[in-house]
């Protein structure tokens, strides 16, 4: 064996996944609720989207989808929605946790982009819901929010968008 190969033996394997997810809201007479990280928000009408339009999950499966190879939020979740009807988006997360094989989650980090609904003040219920789905604790979860000024559609209101890193170690 190579000294270089035994070397890397001794050092974790860390991966690191980058995600992104974004959809429009619907119109405000929608009857969809409006669900982020899993937690319904009255004060905003629901996301235009097959599944319930949860961007924090769908960014977080796509960042998954960086580390293992595996799109989660193409064929699997397209099948899971229009063959069996699933819309919950917890379900696809859960399939894509399934994916990382020996990867361990080490941490998460979200940053949401949107004038709407306002988010500061749930960012702990979030975090925690997160970290129960993931089966991981909260301190392994961190969030930002920001409204974007204005500068673009989700920081006018018109929809959310949400960026994932995902930190994983083998």
């Amino acid at each position: 064996m190579s000294e270089l190969s035994t070397k890397a033996n001794r050092f974790p394997r860390v991966r690191v996944g980058i995600g992104q997810d974004s959809h429009r809201f619907l119109s405000a007479d929608s009857t969809k609720p409006c669900v982020v990280a899993g937690l319904i928000f009255p004060d905003a009408p629901g996301l235009s989207a097959d599944s319930d339009g949860d961007v924090v999950f769908h960014a977080i499966c796509n960042a998954i989808t960086s580390v293992a190879g595996v799109p989660i939020l193409g064929k699997i979740a397209i099948d899971l929605c229009h063959k069996d009807g699933i819309t919950d988006s917890q379900v696809y997360l859960e399939k894509a946790l399934e994916t990382l094989g020996k990867q361990q989650i080490e941490h998460v980090a979200l940053t949401i982009e949107g004038k709407r609904p306002r988010f500061q003040a749930k960012i702990p219920e979030m975090c925690a819901k997160i970290a129960q789905v993931m089966k991981i604790t909260p301190d392994q979860v961190g969030m930002t929010v920001t409204s974007g000024d204005g500068l673009t559609d989700f920081g006018c209101g018109d929809g959310l968008q949400c960026f994932c890193i995902l930190t994983t170690v083998e």
